[in-house]
C-alpha cells in the first residue's frame, strides 16, 4: 500500500501517539509499504506554510520520508507543538502523493485539516481516536471548552472513513455522542523491551534500601495524569513510590510527594529495568483511553492498581490481574496497594496472571489487524463514491457533495 501517516503529536516529543505511530511504521517497512508522514516541526517559521512541492532532501524516520509543516507550542507545555498548517498545504502534499489511504493519528488540529483535505480528493481516511481532549478542559482550566471540544471531535470523526477506538469505553462514549463507523484496535506491547527478566536487584537497593515494596508511576508529569493523587501512597509504611517520567508538573509534585523517588525520563534498556524492578504499578489518570503503561507493566510481571474509568477497564481483570478503584476513591486506591503490599502470595500471583495476560499481544500481531482496517476503508470509500455517482447520474447532485439527508 502507499499510506500517508499524519500524526498530531511526533518526534522529538514522545508520547503514546509517538509511540503508536513509530510501532506502526517498522510494522510497514517491514511489509514494504511505501508511507510519508505529515508531523509538527519545532518552528512556526522554518517550513513554508503555501509549499506546494515535496521537499528534496525530506527528514526520514524508519526510512520513510517526514514533511513538516509549522507549529506553535503549547503555552504551559512547551515541548508540546500544535500543527499550524494550511488545509491547502496538506491537500497539494496528498496530490502530488495520491496514497491509498490516509491514517491520521489522534486527529486535533493538523489531523482535522488532513481529514477535510483528503475528503476534498475522495482519500479513504482512518482516524485513530487516542486522547480524550476533552476531558482535559476542566484539568486545565477551561471546563467551559468541553462541550465545544466534544462537537470538534464529533464532526472530525464523522468525516472520517473508519474510526478505531483502542477500549470498549471509547466506543461507547464515542457512539453515545453520535460518532458513526466505529471500529475496534488496540495497542501492542513490547515484550522483549518490557519482561520480568530484567528485573534489578541492583536498582531495587538504589532505590529502597531498606527493602521497602517499590511502587511506581509511569507516564507525562502532567494535570491529565493526575500524579498528584499518589500522594496518599507517599508516606505508605514499608513502602517507597517511584516517579518515572518529566513533565510541567514535575516541580509541583517534588513537593506534593516528598518522600518519592523522581527517576526523570527513561527510554530503552533504562525503562524496561525501571518497570521490571517495581512490585506494584499504579495508574491514577482518568483520562486514558486506553493506557499502554499498564500493558507494559504486565509485560513486566508487575500487577497494577488502577482507576476504574477509561482504558483500564478492559485491561485489568479485578483481583486476578491488579484492582481497580472508583474514580475519585482515593481512600480506595490505596487499600488496594496495602492488600497488595501486605499479602505477598496475593501480589505474587497477580504479578503472573498479568504477565501471561500480554502474551501475544505483539505490535506485529496488532499492526496487521491495522492493516484490514485500511483495506476495509479503500473499500468503504470506493462504495461511497460509486453511491455518489449513482446519485449524480440520476441527477440527484454533485459527486462528492453530500445532499441533505445522506450520510456518507
Amino acid at each position: 500500500m502507499k499510506v500517508v501517516v499524519v500524526a498530531e503529536s511526533f518526534l522529538p516529543h514522545m508520547n503514546g501517539v509517538t509511540n503508536s505511530v513509530l510501532q506502526v511504521l517498522t510494522h510497514l517497512r517491514r511489509r514494504g509499504d511505501q508511507v510519508t508522514v505529515i508531523a509538527p516541526s519545532d518552528s512556526f517559521l522554518e517550513t513554508n506554510p503555501l509549499a506546494e512541492q515535496l521537499p528534496d532532501r525530506p527528514e526520514l524516520c524508519s526510512g520513510f520520508p517526514v514533511i513538516r509543516v509549522p507549529s506553535l507550542p503549547l503555552p504551559d507545555y512547551p515541548k508540546v507543538r500544535v500543527a499550524a498548517g494550511f488545509i491547502m498545504r496538506i491537500r497539494h502534499l496528498l496530490e502530488q502523493i495520491q496514497p491509498d489511504v490516509v491514517h491520521v493519528a489522534s486527529p486535533f488540529v493538523l489531523g482535522w485539516r488532513a481529514i477535510q483535505a483528503a475528503g476534498a480528493l475522495d482519500l479513504p481516511t482512518v482516524s485513530v481516536y487516542q486522547t480524550e481532549v476533552p476531558a482535559y478542559a476542566a484539568r486545565y482550566r477551561v471546563p467551559w471548552a468541553t462541550d465545544m471540544l466534544w462537537q470538534h471531535v464529533r464532526r472530525m470523526h464523522n468525516a472520517s472513513t473508519m474510526n478505531l477506538v483502542p477500549s470498549s469505553f471509547c466506543k461507547s462514549q464515542l457512539h453515545q455522542r453520535g460518532v458513526r463507523r466505529l471500529r475496534t484496535w488496540r495497542r501492542g506491547v513490547d515484550l522483549e523491551l518490557f519482561s520480568p527478566a530484567r528485573r534489578s536487584e541492583a536498582l531495587r537497593w538504589a532505590i529502597a534500601p531498606h527493602g521497602e515494596k517499590i511502587l511506581g508511576f509511569m507516564g507525562r508529569l502532567a494535570a491529565e495524569k493526575q500524579v498528584e493523587d499518589l500522594a496518599v501512597l507517599d508516606s505508605l509504611p514499608g513502602t517507597r513510590l517511584v516517579i518515572i517520567g518529566t513533565g510541567p508538573q514535575e516541580k509541583m509534585l517534588r513537593k506534593r510527594l516528598p518522600n518519592a523517588h523522581f527517576a526523570g525520563f527513561q527510554s530503552g534498556d533504562h525503562l524496561g529495568t525501571h518497570v521490571a524492578s517495581l512490585d506494584l504499578f499504579i495508574h491514577p489518570g482518568e483520562a486514558e483511553t486506553f493506557c499502554q503503561t499498564i500493558q507494559e507493566a504486565f509485560a513486566s510481571a508487575v500487577p497494577v492498581v488502577a482507576v476504574g474509568r477509561g482504558g483500564p477497564l478492559d485491561l485489568v481483570d479485578p483481583g486476578r490481574t491488579g484492582w481497580l478503584y472508583q474514580p475519585g476513591d482515593l481512600a480506595g486506591m490505596r487499600t488496594a496497594v496495602e492488600h497488595l503490599v501486605e499479602d505477598d502470595g496475593a501480589r505474587l500471583r497477580a504479578a503472573a496472571e498479568a504477565h501471561q495476560e500480554v502474551q501475544g499481544r505483539t505490535w506485529e500481531t496488532i499492526c496487521n489487524q491495522l492493516i484490514g482496517h485500511y483495506a476495509r476503508a479503500i473499500e468503504v470509500n470506493e462504495r461511497l463514491q460509486l453511491a455518489r455517482a449513482t446519485r449524480y447520474t440520476a441527477g440527484e447532485g454533485l459527486p462528492g457533495i453530500l445532499l441533505p439527508g445522506t450520510t456518507g
